[in-house]
């Protein structure tokens, strides 16, 4: 079935002891404890940051986003500690906010060895930041709802009045759709990409979350929607009658979006050695492969990477060309208008 996922994955979770780190932890810190700020959802982080804490011999002490607020908590959290941080490592689950922080100056430099392979639009020129462990954007299709030949291809159908109302998109003030939308809006231009977000309010459903979408579409409330390819993959591998199809993959065509985990050290970290060792364990193929394992089915990015994500089609993917850097610097302006369109749902 083209554009849907052909294969089908199950991998259970490992149990974790992990400490959860208080909104207000303080206090003396041990040389051999490490915080960590995790926006990734913590089912899939915490084995991983587990594995680390057993092999090094150290305590992880992690905080974790809440679904409301997304990555948005964690960064004002990290905004609100410069003075004195408390957070080593930020692993945030998208990319334009952990840039934001950096052109703030809020982050650490540390030329990572490990990231040669990475694609150079995933890492930072400084050592600021390094993307991995990618989602993409796609569209999840309700199979009895759209035959195979009227399947969306493109961006551009989220705004197709002939789906007004059977189309979701999830709410674009948090998360990746917040980010996607930053970064069509620098890809458009200020005029275009203003006409095609107040387009998506007119044509779509808005629904509180990427997962929300998912979920509706599977249940047949909407034809189709915009989500991340984890949820996607999620209903999918449930057994649900829908496909996933990656938009935009005609020759010359914009390509589907991919927004990558980054990992990010704080500025003037109160452990900035166990900061590095945790980097160099979490930037590597073998953790790449272990997430694209897991049930967030995660793209790996890292040429050295074995395990290709289940989520993925067989036929080649066409990816956005584009520079995060420049979305990130435009993100008040297209944050703006996008509080503006989408504050009242």
């Amino acid at each position: 079935m083209k554009g849907s996922i052909l294969k089908r994955h199950r991998s259970g979770l490992v149990a974790c002891n992990i400490l959860f780190l208080a909104l207000a932890i303080v206090g003396c810190r041990g040389k051999d404890e490490i915080v960590v700020y995790s926006a990734l959802d913590r089912e899939f982080a915490e084995p991983i940051l587990d594995e680390f804490a057993e092999r090094a011999g150290v305590r992880v002490l992690a905080r974790y986003d809440v679904e409301s607020t997304k990555t948005v908590g964690l960064v004002q959290a990290i905004r609100a500690e410069s003075r004195k941080a408390r957070c080593d490592l930020f692993w945030n689950n998208e990319i334009l906010h952990t840039i934001r922080l950096q052109q703030e100056g809020l982050l650490d430099t540390y030329l990572l060895d490990g990231a040669d392979g990475l694609p150079p639009e995933m890492q930072s020129g400084d050592g600021a930041w390094y993307g991995f462990a990618a989602r993409a954007r796609v569209f999840l299709v309700n199979l009895g709802e759209v035959p195979f030949e009227q399947f969306p291809q493109s961006i551009g159908d989220l705004v197709d009045p002939k789906w007004k109302g059977r189309v979701g998109i999830a709410k674009p003030l948090f998360g990746t759709t917040a980010t996607h939308m930053a970064v069509l809006y620098s890809e458009f231009g200020p005029e275009l990409g203003e006409e095609y977000l107040r387009k998506l309010k007119e044509n779509c459903q808005v629904l509180a979350g990427n997962k929300h979408v998912a979920q509706a579409v599977s249940s047949g409330q909407l034809a189709w929607g915009l989500t991340d390819s984890d949820d996607a993959f999620g209903e999918y591998e449930k057994g649900e009658p829908v496909a996933i199809v990656f938009p935009d993959q005609e020759e010359g065509g914009l390509g589907a979006l991919r927004i990558p985990n980054t990992l990010a050290i704080m500025r003037n970290p109160p452990n900035r050695v166990l900061a590095r060792k945790l980097m160099n364990f979490l930037v590597s193929p073998a953790v790449e492969d272990r997430l694209a394992r897991s049930g967030s089915a995660q793209i790996p990015l890292h040429p050295d990477a074995h395990q290709v994500s289940p989520v993925m089609p067989d036929e080649p993917v066409l990816w956005m060309d584009i520079d995060f850097t420049v979305a990130a610097r435009d993100w008040e302006k297209s944050n703006r208008l996008l509080v503006e369109i989408f504050r009242g749902e």
